[in-house]
């Protein structure tokens, strides 16, 4: 880091802080009690803090990562400081800790840029800086840092876990995958995504020697829509995972992340399934519209840094050179949609998320809704893997699987599931230029300030309840 991009990363660091403690205050003396589920977490870490840690909540669902964290930083703090009373690991206490993980989320986002994008080294120090910055400030994820939620923990050590995987420290990348596994048990997907990009890697190489052997230049950065170019690498990919040189070299390299999915499937065996505490709430199932509504999620929120005049003429020309393609996609489209639409019981219920709302205006005007909406999910798909194509065919690959993994077993369609697929997402596009960085920035601005705003202005009650309610993601 060159000595001048150096201190203005420092100053936004700081200014960045400076601005959520001051929003953190607004909200914590807005809404001192726990609030939605801060109820169980907030409940569940005080035990811990108290050194009650053989007594578990049975409403809580994932492992205890997030009270394990808090209690390792609170408890030094409170050692230091000499604090007694009911500040120690109060509710205000415990949501501050989400602060620093922002803090860990903007400097991780910045070297992981740094290392993606490192071709791309003179002259775009502000645009790094810049897009270090306003990811940090992504509104779902930037909302759930003034709550006592996973979420913040569970982005860091996922974010952590990948920079490791870049520079090559593979086992440091498995023992944080443990650690992100421990705040989310879906995380292991996006461990086991760690471990695909060091696979995906030697299929480059082996790819790359292959094709200078028959002097052809082609290598997989696209997706290869025609028939021959499918059966190719589906060719390739057979040969490469049934040669046993290539499986021992990838072995060699990963076994840290073998580790990790043995004891997880270990630790599902034992506690016969993923979920702990309830699990009626988190049933899985086949819903595959889910990938659908990220598609659109992803490009409603990248519009700034994704979407352009020439991209969208280069999709009507793509529909216009292989109409009957695009004509089976849509086909199949519309019978996931037919077959596969699940909805959730807390969807239709709970009037205080804004799915709730998003479902109830759009999908529950008419049934023939979900069905109009095809063509923009096609467009949407389009244009995630259009701004993926400068990355390796192979890599394009495993990250889809995994987003599919993670997203189409999910019954409920929750925002705060999409947080991970998107930043790593929205990190591996070419770097913006500084307009379209500052767009980007402003309207997630708009977005924190509108819900924000929401949540603290706009309250309500329920008729069967004196408790205050509150908007949020």
């Amino acid at each position: 880091m060159e000595k001048f991009e150096g201190y203005i990363f420092t100053a936004l660091c700081s200014t960045n802080f400076l601005v959520s403690c001051l929003l953190f205050s607004k909200i914590t003396r807005e809404q001192r009690e726990p609030y939605m589920d801060e109820i169980f977490h907030v409940r569940q870490a005080q035990k811990y803090c108290y050194g009650k840690f053989n007594e578990w909540d049975p409403m809580i669902t994932t492992l205890p990562g997030l009270y394990l964290a808090s209690v390792g930083v609170i408890k030094p703090v409170v050692w230091l400081v000499d604090l007694t009373g009911k500040v120690v690991c109060s509710t205000a206490m415990l949501r501050f800790i989400n602060l620093l993980f922002n803090c860990g989320i903007l400097y991780l986002l910045y070297l992981i840029i740094c290392k993606l994008h490192l071709k791309e080294k003179t002259k775009t120090a502000s645009r790094r800086v810049l897009s270090a910055l306003s990811l940090s400030t992504f509104p779902v994820l930037y909302f759930f840092n003034f709550l006592y939620y996973t979420d913040a923990g569970s982005t860091f050590f996922i974010l952590f876990t990948y920079l490791m995987t870049l520079y090559g420290c593979h086992k440091a990348s498995a023992l944080l995958g443990v650690f992100a596994i421990f705040f989310r048990q879906t995380n292991i997907i996006w461990v086991a995504f760690c471990a695909a990009t060091v696979v995906a890697n030697k299929m480059d190489e082996t790819w790359r020697t292959e094709q200078s052997k028959k002097k052809d230049d082609k290598l997989p950065c696209q997706i290869p829509f025609s028939v021959s170019g499918v059966k190719r690498v589906m060719r390739f990919l057979l040969e490469f995972l049934t040669t046993a040189n290539h499986v021992k070299a990838v072995t060699l390299v990963a076994w840290p992340y073998i580790l990790v999915a043995v004891g997880f499937i270990a630790f599902i065996v034992l506690n016969d399934g993923i979920v702990i505490g309830d699990r009626t709430s988190h049933e899985a199932c086949l819903n595959f519209p889910q990938l659908f509504y990220f598609f659109s999620f992803a490009l409603f929120f990248s519009i700034p840094t994704s979407l352009c005049y020439h991209r969208a003429i280069r999709f009507l020309q793509t529909l216009k050179k292989q109409p009957l393609l695009y004509l089976v996609i849509t086909g199949l489209c519309l019978l996931l949609v037919w077959k596969f639409t699940f909805v959730h019981k807390y969807l239709l219920a709970d009037n205080r998320h804004f799915p709730f709302y998003v479902w109830k205006r759009i999908f529950q005007k008419h049934e023939a809704v979900r069905f109009a909406l095809i063509p923009a999910y096609v467009f949407a798909a389009w244009n995630f893997v259009d701004t993926l194509k400068s990355r390796s065919l192979f890599w394009i690959l495993a990250f889809l699987v995994c987003l599919l993994a993670a997203t189409v077993p999910q019954k409920l369609l929750e925002f705060r599931y999409f947080i991970v697929p998107y930043l790593l997402y929205r990190l591996h596009m070419p770097l913006p230029s500084l307009t379209r960085l500052v767009l980007e920035f402003l309207l997630y601005t708009a977005v924190n300030a509108a819900t924000l705003y929401i949540f603290v202005n706009k309250t309500f009650q329920w008729p069967n309840s004196p408790a205050v309610q509150r908007f949020m993601w």
